[in-house]
Order: structure tokens, then C-alpha cells, then sequence
């Protein structure tokens, strides 16, 4: 009994981080397109930043 409990415990810790990871993977692909964005339509002239850091 307790080598399936530890077995389906090991399952949801993989799962778990398999979908944080995917989570993550989508965060940063939406962060890389408005970065992207934002450099396109930066304001034209000279050195300005469109960023605020």
C-alpha cells in the first residue's frame, strides 16, 4: 500500500511541475511579444527608451 501511495504521490509532483513549466513556457512567450512589440513602436528619436528601467 504504501509503495502506491508513494508511486501516485511521485505522479502528481511530475504532473505538477510539468504544467508549471508549461505555465511558465506561455508566460514568457506573451513577455517576448510585447517586448518585441514595444521595440517596434518605440517612439521615433534619438535615443528614447520606451521601457521605464
Amino acid at each position: 500500500m504504501v509503495p502506491l501511495l508513494l508511486v501516485l504521490l511521485l505522479a502528481l509532483i511530475l504532473f505538477g511541475a510539468g504544467f508549471a513549466a508549461k505555465a511558465l513556457w506561455v508566460v514568457a512567450v506573451i513577455v517576448l511579444v510585447l517586448w518585441l512589440v514595444g521595440f517596434v513602436a518605440r517612439p521615433k528619436g534619438g535615443s528614447a527608451r520606451w521601457y521605464r528601467w
